[in-house]
């Protein structure tokens, strides 16, 4: 496809004080440097919650900007071995809208790079028919990879792996695309 894709770009972490932010602040020019992507962004911290999930509100533009999407780039961090609360809010707040798209994970945390919390989210998304792909970043220790900035300290190495990825997301995307407008994915086992 020569279109552009749009990709949603969706923050796993609500925390105050969060990593992600420096995470997402190297992403974003990077992303924009491929100069095939609009970017779409869900980022909990701009949204409203309640005990059960995300408030009616928040609810309607996260299922909103999640079906324009094309591919999900999700940085996530690993809390206590899993995902966080305010990304399982933002997945569970629709259900048709993730499938037959696919899912590409930047994780960071200590030693295991948030790669567990990815582990999890595969199978979540196995679940809303989406395709999580293989290809991730993972950044171990991640607060010792960045300068006070926000730059990686190897942006080599870590723009190699990102490269990596989003084309697999863009074939991924790509192939999905086409075959959600040749059949709609409902109605493929119908």
């Amino acid at each position: 496809m020569t279109e552009r894709l749009t990709i949603a770009l969706i923050y796993g972490s609500g925390r105050e004080g969060r990593f992600a932010d420096t995470i997402a602040g190297w992403l974003e020019p990077e992303l924009a440097g491929f100069h095939q992507y609009n970017i779409v962004r869900i980022d909990p911290a701009e949204l409203s919650f309640t005990p059960g999930g995300l408030d009616e509100a928040s609810a309607e533009l996260v299922e909103s900007r999640i079906s324009q999407a094309d591919a999900f780039l999700i940085v996530t961090p690993e809390y206590n071995h899993a995902y966080p609360a305010a990304l399982k809010a933002i997945i569970d707040s629709c259900f048709r809208p993730w499938h037959a798209k696919p899912v590409a994970f930047v994780s960071y945390g200590g030693v295991s790079g948030g790669l567990r919390a990815v582990e999890q989210l595969r199978l979540v998304f196995a679940e809303l028919h989406a395709v999580a792909i293989r290809e991730t970043v993972s950044l171990a220790h991640a607060w010792t990879q960045f300068d006070p900035a926000g730059n990686p300290f190897r942006p080599g190495h870590l723009n190699g792996q990102l490269a990596v990825l989003m084309k697999r997301l863009t074939w991924w995307a790509d192939a999905l695309k086409t075959a959600r407008i040749a059949t709609r994915y409902d109605e493929a086992a119908a």
